[in-house]
């Protein structure tokens, strides 16, 4: 550490390697303090991308429940989540979504020796049906619920590929309850199925962006990959 000619603190760091990363080795409350402030941003950010709906899925096994007004990346919190919504969120646009994708169902959540289980009453069963008897396509639907209507929403929610194990019916109904979560915080969906990008399309206030591969190159659709990208540095 130097001083300058003003007598502040200068400090001198050595070059990044190609796998470092500036947010965990130069943010600094006192002298980096930008990057810390970002970093602390940052790690608000969620990102789902391997939601698992097999038979061994975490989402479909009883767990012990705790307040979770944010459910975990694997989906293993599933019950927990939706009670956290039931009691302290937007209860009413978990049964609008629900219903907008099973007419008539409804999800609830049964305690049983401190264990939190997801059940499904539908129209037509005598009973509720548990997580474990579930469909892939309706337990994915109800994990993204539980990830979009969260009581504790972040500044940027990432999707990838919302659309895996959905029956094509399901689309629009995700489409609109993803139109809802966007009202609250910014959502970026990645998505190959274009009924699900016509059906967001058809939502207010939606941008989308194709990327196609020419020649083993992926670029953006109608633009020249020689043109600059259209951003420009603020000064400070």
């Amino acid at each position: 550490t130097a001083k300058d000619d003003s007598g502040r603190d200068l400090v001198t760091t050595q070059a990044l390697s190609s796998f470092d990363s500036m947010m965990t080795h130069c943010a600094d409350p006192q002298n980096t303090p930008e990057l810390l402030v970002l970093r602390e941003r940052m790690r608000g950010w969620r990102f789902y991308d391997n939601l698992r709906t097999d038979r061994s899925a975490p989402a479909r096994t009883p767990r012990v429940g705790t307040r979770t007004p944010v459910l975990a990346h694997d989906g293993s919190d599933l019950p927990a989540a939706v009670q956290t919504i039931l009691e302290m969120g937007d209860d009413e646009a978990l049964h609008r979504a629900v219903d907008d994708a099973f007419p008539g169902s409804q999800v609830g959540v049964e305690v049983a020796g401190g264990l939190f289980e997801l059940t499904l009453s539908q129209k037509g069963l005598l009973r509720p049906l548990s997580a474990t008897e579930l469909s892939d396509g309706t337990l994915r639907y109800l994990l993204w619920a539980a990830a979009l209507l969260s009581p504790r929403p972040p500044e940027l929610l990432v999707l990838n590929e919302p659309e895996t194990s959905l029956h094509p019916d399901l689309l629009p109904a995700l489409a609109r309850l993803i139109a809802h979560a966007s009202r609250r915080n910014q959502v970026i969906v990645v998505s190959h199925s274009r009924p699900l990008v016509e059906a967001l399309r058809a939502t207010e206030d939606m941008a989308s962006i194709e990327l196609v591969k020419e020649l083993g190159e992926t670029h953006v659709a109608g633009r020249n990959p020689l043109e600059a990208p259209p951003w420009h540095w603020p000064k400070r």
